[in-house]
């Protein structure tokens, strides 16, 4: 990348994921609509998507990542959920965009220069349910702590969503947070995107580059896969692939398309390349596990 177009950091990485959201918009037969996506994206966003040409190739993985959570949300909102806490909710535009009842309460949590941002961009638009955005580094784990144990005692049934999140994370950091959003009883659903060690290699190769000189490299892909968090509170209930969701929308080339004729290794094959949609279920706290991660620390 030119240096006038390189990442500066990991926020700016929502700008580029929104481009691909805008382009999937104004598709005859668009996934979803996010009419919201364009404006967020601006021209820094389109800059930073063109000099990412692998990511531009593969741009139907973040799209198949926005359609599976989008119905995960639907569906978990039809069941009850009264609260969608967004963990670095970066450019998301659900709130807006998405038929929600009102009653439903929307937390965005993200860095202050994002949620100002938005909030500029977002200034004569109203969302469709209640929103409020907390900004906040969830590197601080006594702010996020108190922050759960607030929402979790305003809530009877939360549904927590870190889109594009857990894989800058180290594996220490990711458990700490599993447990750390494990505590209220409250928070019922976890939906978060997980890849497999053979996929992190391949994005470390692709575009690994950018996202290092901006602080913000790829970190995080367990060879456990989705059963990794069940140490940690959270036991998978639903794999998605993005490549077979990618499949079923037509989103594919040809190649990729033979590929999706493979079986799902559903996270669980370290060695096979797998982006996938997962949702986990809280089974409680796991304390012990917490006071463990702290003394590795």
């Amino acid at each position: 990348m030119s240096s006038a177009n390189a990442i500066r950091n990991v926020s700016e990485t929502a700008l580029w994921v929104a481009v691909y959201r805008a382009r999937e918009s104004e598709r005859a037969d668009a996934l979803f609509r996010d009419h919201y996506a364009g404006r967020l994206a601006g021209d820094r966003g389109m800059q930073i998507a063109a000099a990412l040409p692998f990511a531009q190739r593969h741009s139907w993985s973040y799209v198949a990542r926005t359609w599976l959570v989008d119905q995960i949300v639907e569906r978990e909102v039809g069941q009850g959920t009264d609260m969608v806490i967004n963990l670095a909710a970066g450019l998301d535009s659900r709130p807006y965009r998405m038929q929600l009842p009102a009653s439903l309460r929307w937390i965005e949590v993200d860095l202050p220069e994002i949620l100002n941002y938005k909030q500029e961009v977002l200034a004569a638009d109203r969302p469709a349910c209640a929103l409020e955005r907390v900004p906040l580094d969830l590197r601080d784990t006594a702010g996020r702590r108190a922050l759960f144990q607030r929402l979790g005692d305003e809530a009877k049934h939360v549904l927590v969503i870190s889109e594009g999140l857990i894989i800058y994370f180290e594996a220490d950091d990711a458990a700490e947070l599993a447990c750390d959003l494990a505590v209220p009883s409250s928070f019922r659903r976890w939906v978060l995107d997980l890849a497999s060690p053979a996929l992190l290699k391949m994005l470390q190769k692709a575009i690994g580059g950018p996202l290092d000189q901006a602080g913000s490299p790829l970190k995080f892909a367990p060879r456990e896969g989705p059963e990794f968090f069940a140490r940690y509170g959270w036991n998978p209930v639903e794999t998605r692939s993005l490549l077979h969701a990618a499949a079923k929308s037509k989103r594919l080339s040809f190649g990729m398309r033979v590929l999706s004729l493979l079986p799902d290794p559903a996270g669980r094959k370290p060695d096979k390349p797998w982006g996938g949609v997962c949702v986990f279920e809280n089974s409680g706290p796991a304390q012990h596990k917490i006071r463990q991660i702290k003394l590795k620390k």
